[in-house]
């Protein structure tokens, strides 16, 4: 696996006693806004360096609302780096995860509201592959597994039009493929969502994914399966 220079980085969450993080934000390259921690810390840490945004998840965290659990209040929740975004907008990253244990993943994320949120995982699988797996909450989550990818490293895309999102994937650099396709509800055009990315490792130690080349554009997809 190659390391990446973010790894051995310099700015974290600084802790609270009650095992919280202070609620600071971040600045990171590529993006026009800051983010901020929110969620559950769970022993999750960040940092900023060399153009890339390092999370280290801590062990057993997750963020799903199992459409199988008992009460409709549980599930899983774990910190993630968010801002707030308004109207139609584009957000793509190079991913690169130091895999280790199944469901680990690096995540961009987007979210409506407290139960509706959807997240572009770039995860290992049980059959341990890294591969592309996406899950959209609206009160339960669902998981649909996409792309099988050779190596530890891809780019994703997360694509707003209106009230309606996108997924994308491109693993050569090249061709964006379309995943998902969705909306978050009835959501006006205009309302803002919460943006930004997390890492997860729901059955493991913890694991570090890095986010680099990170870029932002506040216009809509012209085409959503033309590859661009």
């Amino acid at each position: 696996m190659r390391p990446h220079a973010a790894l051995v980085a310099l700015r974290r969450g600084t802790p609270r006693l009650n095992g919280g993080f202070v609620n600071h934000s971040v600045t990171v390259p590529g993006l026009p806004f800051d983010i901020a921690p929110e969620g559950p810390a769970v022993g999750t840490t960040w940092r900023v360096e060399n153009e890339a945004l390092a999370i280290t998840a801590g062990p057993r965290t997750d963020l799903f609302l199992d459409p199988a659990r008992q009460t409709s209040s549980a599930g899983a929740d774990l910190l993630r780096l968010v801002g707030d975004v308004s109207g139609d907008f584009q957000l793509t990253a190079h991913v690169e995860v130091d895999f280790k244990d199944t469901f680990d993943a690096g995540v961009l994320f987007v979210q409506a509201a407290e139960q509706t949120w959807a997240k572009l995982c770039f995860e290992y699988t049980p059959q341990g592959r890294p591969s592309v797996v996406s899950v959209v909450t609206r009160g339960d989550s669902d998981d649909a597994n996409a792309d099988e990818v050779s190596g530890n490293r891809t780019r994703l895309r997360i694509s707003r039009s209106g009230r309606a999102f996108a997924f994308h994937a491109s693993h050569e650099g090249e061709w964006w493929r379309l995943i998902r396709y969705f909306s978050l509800g009835s959501l006006p055009d205009s309302a803002a969502v919460k943006v930004g990315f997390l890492a997860q490792s729901p059955f493991g130690a913890g694991c570090t994914a890095v986010f680099d080349n990170i870029r932002f554009s506040p216009e809509p997809l012209a085409q959503l399966r033309d590859g661009s």
